[in-house]
C-alpha cells in the first residue's frame, strides 16, 4: 500500500483543506528516512473555524437519539476492522513500529470503540429521593459540549481513538491535535474513518500543526470545554496552568516511571518475559515502560543473567522484517539523547551488562546496573530502549524504592502468592499496578490514569463517562410548598 498522501490535510467542518500557515510538517518514516508528505500547518485563525464549527454540530448531535450515535460508531468499529491492514500499514510506515505492535495498536483501537459503542446507551438520568415531601429530584447526565485532544505520537490512533470515541458516543464534539510525528495516524486517518462512519461534519475536526504557530490557542479558545492531553509531564504542566485559568477540565496522560518488581518467590522465567515486554515494546516510547526492574537480592544474579541474554537476543532493524522486535525511535534528535544518556550514566559510573549501538535512528536495547541511590536516572523517565537493574532488601525496601519517585503512572510485580501482589500493590502510590503480568496494560472498561506528575483524571469505561459528562439537578414540586415566609 502507498502511504495515503491524500490526508495530508486539514479537516475542518467536514472539508478538506491546505492548511494557511507560512511553513510545512515533514512526516518521514523514522526507519529510512523517506518522506511521507507534507502538511501546511494550521493557524490560529483555522483553530478558531475549527471550534466554532464543532460548536455548532455539537448542539444538534446531543439532541439526536442514542440509536442515532449509536449506529455511527458501529460503521466505524465496521471499518477498522475492514481497514485493519491498511492501517497496520500506515503506523509501521509513520512510526516505525514492528507490525506486531502495529496490529496489536489496530486491535485495541477496535476494542475502545466497541466499549463507546455501549456508552452510547448509558443511563442517562437518575431519579433521587427528596427530605421535602411531594419532591422529586431528577439529575440529567449531559455531555459537556466540545473537547480539544491534544495526542501523542507513540500509540497515535489508539491515543486519538479511546478520547475522541467516548466523546462522539456521548454527545460531544472534538477538535484533535495530534503529534507531529504522527499526523496521519493520530489525526486524518481518524477524521477519515468516522467520516466514512457517517459522522455529520463539524463533530470531529483535525487540526495539523504546531505550539510554535498556534501558540496556546487550542487551550485558550473559548469554546472547548474540556481539554484532554496525553504527552509529557512538562508541557502538561503548562496545558493544565492555562487551562485552569480558564475553568476548564483537563484529563492529562503524562510522563511515567514504571516499575516491575521481583520479589524472592516469582516466577523468574515469567518475570523476565514481562520484563522484556514491559521495558522493550514500542522502543521502550511508552509512558507506561517499565524504566526501573527492580529484583530482590535473593534472586539478583539468577534474574539478571536470564534478562540480560533475553535482551541480547532482541534484534534491531527493518520493522517490516518478522525477526525485528526492536526498530526505530521517532527521531534522530531523539536517537543521539538517548546515547548521551546511557554514556553520561557509564561515565557516572554505572555498569552496561548490555550496550546497545546507535545506527541512525535504531538505537540497540541497552541493561544498566550499579546505578548509585539518587541518580537522576533513575528518578526521570526514559523513552527509549534503555533498561535500568535495581536491587532491593526485602518487600519493604522494594516499596519504598518505587514510591521514590515524582511520578506514578503504571507498574507489576511477579510473586508466587498472587494476593501478596494486591498488598504490595495497595501501599504503592500510583494509578495503575498489576500483579503478575506487564507494565504496560490498558483496558476499555477499566479506569486508566495516573498520580502525582502523572496526570489528573482517567479514562475508559465509566471514567470516560465521569470525564465527558457534566450533571445537571432539575427538582420537581408536585403540589404546594409551604415556604417560612
Amino acid at each position: 500500500m502507498s502511504f495515503p498522501s491524500e490526508l495530508a490535510r486539514q479537516y475542518i467542518d467536514g472539508e478538506w483543506l491546505t492548511g494557511n500557515g507560512a511553513w510545512d510538517i515533514i512526516d518521514i518514516n523514522p526507519y529510512n528516512g523517506e518522506k511521507l508528505c507534507s502538511i501546511t500547518v494550521a493557524t490560529a485563525a483555522e483553530v478558531d473555524l475549527a471550534y466554532r464549527a464543532a460548536e455548532r454540530a455539537q448542539r444538534k448531535w446531543a439532541a439526536v437519539g442514542a440509536y442515532e450515535r449509536r449506529a455511527v460508531l458501529e460503521n466505524a468499529v465496521r471499518l477498522v476492522g475492514e481497514r485493519a491492514d491498511e492501517i497496520a500499514e500506515l503506523i509501521i510506515d509513520e512510526l516505525g513500529g514492528t507490525r506486531a505492535r502495529a496490529e496489536f495498536e489496530v486491535r485495541a483501537a477496535q476494542e475502545f470503540l466497541r466499549e463507546a459503542v455501549g456508552q452510547t446507551m448509558r443511563p442517562s438520568a437518575q431519579l433521587l429521593p427528596s427530605v421535602a415531601d411531594g419532591k422529586e429530584n431528577r439529575v440529567y447526565r449531559l455531555p459537556i459540549g466540545v473537547i480539544g485532544v491534544i495526542s501523542a505520537f507513540n500509540f497515535p490512533f489508539l491515543v486519538t481513538m479511546k478520547t475522541v470515541a467516548p466523546a462522539l458516543a456521548l454527545g460531544n464534539a472534538a477538535v484533535v491535535k495530534p503529534h507531529q510525528n504522527a499526523p496521519i495516524a493520530g489525526g486524518s486517518l481518524v477524521a477519515r474513518i468516522f467520516e466514512d462512519a457517517g459522522l455529520p461534519a463539524g463533530l470531529l475536526n483535525v487540526l495539523i500543526t504546531d505550539s510554535a504557530e498556534i501558540g496556546d490557542s487550542f487551550v485558550e479558545h473559548p469554546v472547548p470545554k474540556l481539554i484532554a492531553f496525553t504527552g509529557s509531564d512538562r508541557v502538561g504542566r503548562h496545558v493544565a496552568s492555562v487551562a485552569a485559568g480558564l475553568f476548564k477540565r483537563t484529563v492529562l496522560e503524562l510522563s511515567g516511571n514504571s516499575a516491575l518488581v521481583v520479589l524472592e518467590d516469582a516466577d523468574l522465567d515469567h518475570a523476565v518475559s514481562a520484563a522484556v515486554y514491559s521495558r522493550f515494546l514500542f522502543q521502550g516510547q511508552v509512558s507506561m515502560a517499565a524504566n526501573r526492574i527492580l529484583v530482590d537480592r535473593s534472586v539478583e544474579k539468577e534474574f539478571t543473567a536470564r534478562f540480560t541474554t533475553a535482551v541480547s537476543a532482541l534484534v534491531a532493524g527493518d520493522p517490516r522484517d518478522p525477526d525485528t522486535r526492536i526498530g526505530p525511535v521517532v527521531s534522530a534528535f531523539h536517537a543521539e539523547a538517548l546515547t548521551a544518556l546511557v554514556d553520561g550514566a557509564i561515565e557516572a559510573g554505572a555498569t552496561a551488562l548490555v550496550r546497545g549501538r546507535t545506527r541512525g535512528n535504531l538505537v540497540e536495547p541497552t541493561v544498566l546496573a550499579g546505578l548509585p541511590e539518587g541518580s537522576p536516572l533513575l528518578e526521570q523517565e526514559i523513552f527509549g530502549p534503555v533498561a535500568l537493574l535495581v536491587p532491593f532488601d526485602g518487600e519493604d525496601d522494594a516499596v519504598r524504592v518505587v514510591n521514590d519517585s515524582p511520578y506514578g503512572l503504571s507498574g507489576a510485580v511477579h510473586t508466587a502468592d498472587a494476593e501478596r501482589g494486591v498488598r504490595f500493590a495497595r501501599r504503592i502510590r500510583g494509578g495503575m499496578f498489576h500483579v503478575n503480568g506487564a507494565t504496560v496494560q490498558d483496558d476499555p472498561a477499566v479506569a486508566f490514569g495516573g498520580e502525582k506528575r502523572s496526570g489528573m483524571g482517567r479514562l475508559n469505561g465509566e471514567a470516560a463517562v465521569e470525564a465527558f459528562t457534566t450533571r445537571k439537578w432539575i427538582s420537581v414540586q408536585h403540589g404546594r410548598t409551604d415556604f417560612p415566609f
